[in-house]
């Protein structure tokens, strides 16, 4: 077969084409009341319909007949009717007024749909392309392909494996129909399901075709050769546009009455190397299936064609998005790309903005067959977008059997087309912009996605009214890291869910010298399915208004078995921080990481720049901070300056480079409280711009006093690479005051938003003991 024929070889060679008999489609006017049935043109001079007796003698021998002969005219009224319920954009066509006309041997098709185009009661008239089997022939130099790579995780494949971890990823309890010319359906890999030809007939030299294209989809979870993408699907079915008087849009009607919505319909037909839906009548019955709901599935076709170049015989560009002539069928149109990665667009593959999706149009191993119907062949070569189509298929079985059995509903084509065609739920092609292939989906990004949300989601709370969502707030506040001298006997029972300590921020305590304390961490789940396996990592720092990943330093870790979903608080086994290990006795920044394979935690190399630091911290849900101190609010008589409390901490600059940065001092005191920041005489320049601060040169301090009732910001200041300034907070609460409980905090500002905090709450003495 030529890579390429155009409409005046395909005229030539018409009467070559096995089981095909030349024909042209007649669509007439929508408000044309004719009979449906054969022979209607007895009737057209009756009814001023168009002068027939001048077709039938520059075309002896022509004769009409219904378009639709597979499904009764009753149901395809209803059929529309039901559409049009279903979906309100839909404009539907009178259906009732398509007609076929026979050629007579050796007449020109061509001139004959010219002949009826200059008819006023025409809508359009136009030669119907043989369909045909969008693969070329396969070439024997091609690396044979050893397994089905295209399973396999993205970038390389689709991810099917993940997939088959969830209920209905393996297409359980969905419908498929395959619309093309062969099969050989009792192949030893397609017997489980009982596959029958709905409408059509077989073509013996196509049942490889057909029989490859199942394998991909469907083929059985058994001991033998190959497995589907979708291998336990309910229903499978086909329809044949061979034979004679068969027709393309025969069998897609066909399969319309055979599915329900959210089944899956594909189109493995190309015409003139062209997607099946530049024919008028094809179009319009696709557009029926995705008004009720089916999902569409077609085939690019393997013509390296310019899809948005393309015009149909009326100049318009029926297939680029965007332009005013394009018509949305609703179907899902498939490419094809090489097998190695980056995937680069086959060289045939068809392309352009009406393409969403791509599969591996090459080395796709499969079932085979041959003309004789072989049950036990196999392929390595399978390619075009014959072998991308399926893939796609197949994840749209995946996508839809979750959907149903996780979520209780099924997506529609719309629905369905925008989450696979959607680049953040596939793999882009080496260049998108030139390839015009779509995405491959990527079932496991598709399946995490918001749009199903099967996925764990485990995190940790930054602080008490973190739901896990990116957030403006304390990102060092975590009620979830908990230090305590002596492990606990029942952690879960202690600090879980209905434990009565959910939200509470006192329970870490200082680290106590001398002999091992214990460390534990509590986690949520937000997602989609039971999170198991989750690590828990937990590291200690200085306590400073920023904790960079260069001053962590590794307390352990700890692996929960599982971390149900809802939103339940769980709490880890202990993690031992051995005495030989601790600094000293005091109070220490604790960070922890949390996540699982499916929910992995951030690695060292996604805090290795500042940049990716950043980005972590204000919008990662597994990484969090503790810097929290309870603290007594009487002062130490041995305290400098006397009568006041010291909270000392320090001011870190950016692990990789220097940057500006602020710092924002906040407290609440009571009436007649004083508060002074205090800094080495390098940062004098920004504490002077805020306040005449006191110099002590003698002890290289500087100290200013502080708004005790609100925020005091300083900076911006240029903070060099990996600054440690030692700094203090220096309070003096009334002593008649000293009974009630106040908060304060320092916290770093990066382009004003938060990037560290350290916070203390001040209490007396007796209350401090207790939560010790």
């Amino acid at each position: 077969m030529e890579r390429k024929l155009d409409r005046g070889q395909i005229s030539a060679k018409q009467g070559q084409i096995e089981g095909y008999r030349p024909r042209v489609v007649v669509k007439f006017r929508d408000y044309v009341e004719l009979p449906y049935q054969d022979g209607v043109e007895a009737q057209f001079e009756k009814l001023r319909i168009g002068p027939w007796e001048r077709i039938a003698k520059e075309f002896p021998g022509a004769t009409m007949r219904r378009m639709y002969t597979a499904v009764d005219p009753g149901k395809i009224k209803e059929l529309v009717r039901r559409a049009v319920e279903a979906d309100q954009t839909y404009k539907p066509p009178n259906f009732l007024t398509y007609f076929v006309v026979d050629c007579p041997t050796g007449a020109d098709p061509q001139a004959l749909a010219k002949a009826f185009r200059e008819w006023p009661n025409v809508q359009t008239a136009y030669f119907d392309l043989p369909g045909e089997d969008p693969s070329p022939v396969n070439d024997a130099d091609d690396p044979l392909c050893p397994s089905q790579l295209y399973l396999d995780p993205a970038p390389t494949g689709v991810n099917a494996h993940y997939a088959w971890g969830f209920l209905g990823g393996d297409g359980e309890g969905q419908r498929v129909i395959d619309l093309e010319q062969g099969w050989t359906l009792n192949h030893e890999d397609l017997t489980c399901h009982g596959a029958t030809v709905l409408y059509g007939a077989v073509r013996d030299t196509s049942r490889y075709h057909g029989t490859a294209v199942l394998g991909e989809i469907c083929a059985c979870d058994n001991t033998l050769g190959c497995v589907g993408i979708a291998p336990h699907v309910a229903g499978v079915n086909v329809v044949s546009y061979y034979g004679a008087g068969n027709t393309i849009p025969n069998a897609i009607m066909t399969a319309i009455v055979n599915l329900s919505f959210g089944d899956t319909l594909l189109l493995e037909v190309q015409v003139g190397f062209l997607p099946v839906e530049t024919q008028d009548a094809e179009f319009e019955a696709v557009r029926l299936a995705t008004a009720l709901g089916l999902i569409v599935v077609e085939a690019a076709g393997n013509g390296d064609r310019d899809l948005d170049a393309y015009t149909n015989a009326l100049g318009q560009h029926i297939l680029q998005r965007g332009h005013a002539d394009f018509r949305e069928s609703g179907a899902i149109m498939v490419g094809a790309c090489n097998a190695v990665t980056p995937h680069t667009r086959w060289t045939w593959s068809n392309h352009g903005s009406r393409v969403d999706c791509y599969g591996w149009g090459e080395q796709v191993d499969t079932l085979s067959s041959d003309d004789t119907g072989s049950t036990t062949l196999y392929t390595t070569t399978f390619q075009g977008t014959s072998s991308a189509s399926p893939i796609v298929a197949g994840c749209v079985l995946v996508v839809q059997g979750i959907a149903e059995h996780n979520l209780g509903h099924r997506f529609s084509p719309y629905q369905m087309r925008a989450l696979l065609s959607d680049p953040a739920n596939g793999t882009a092609s080496a260049t998108p912009a030139t390839d015009l292939i779509g995405v491959m989906p990527d079932l496991r990004a598709i399946i995490d996605s918001a749009a199903i949300g099967l996925a764990p989601d485990i995190y940790i709370r930054d602080n008490v009214g973190d739901t896990g969502n990116p957030h403006l707030g304390s990102i060092s506040s975590s009620p979830d890291i908990i230090l305590v001298p002596a492990e606990v006997p029942d952690p879960q029972a202690a600090y879980g869910q209905g434990s009565g300590t959910e939200n509470s921020v006192t329970l870490c305590q200082d680290a106590h010298p001398g002999h091992d304390n214990f460390v534990y961490v509590r986690v949520r789940n937000r997602g989609g399915s039971v999170a198991t396996a989750v690590d828990c990592q937990v590291f200690w720092s200085p306590v400073a208004s920023l904790v960079t990943p260069d001053l962590w330093t590794d307390v352990g870790n700890a692996t929960i078995p599982s971390v149900p979903t809802g939103d339940i608080l769980t709490v880890s086994p202990s993690i031992r921080w051995h005495q030989a290990d601790i600094p000293a006795a005091g109070h220490y920044c604790y960070v922890g990481l949390v996540g699982n394979g499916r929910d992995p935690a951030p690695t060292s190399a996604d805090f290795a720049t500042w940049d990716n630091f950043y980005r972590f911290i204000r919008d990662n849900n597994n990484v969090t901070w503790c810097n929290f101190d309870v603290a007594s609010s009487d002062p130490d008589p041995a305290a400098d300056p006397v009568g006041y409390v010291a909270m000392p901490f320090l001011v870190v600059g950016p692990h990789d480079m220097a940057r500006e940065m602020a710092l924002e001092v906040v407290l609440r005191l009571p009436k007649g409280s004083k508060a002074m920041f205090e800094a080495p005489l390098h940062l004098r320049g920004p504490v002077a711009r805020v306040a005449r601060p006191v110099l002590e040169k003698k002890r290289n301090l500087v100290r200013v006093p502080l708004n005790p009732y609100g925020p005091t910001v300083f900076g911006p200041m240029l903070l060099k690479a990996k600054l440690r300034a030692p700094c203090r907070l220096l309070v003096a609460i009334p002593k008649e005051l000293r009974g009630g409980e106040y908060e304060v905090f320092a916290r770093q500002l990066f382009r004003k938003q938060e990037v560290g905090r350290v916070t203390w709450r001040l209490v007396p003495n007796a209350k401090l003991k207790e939560t010790r």
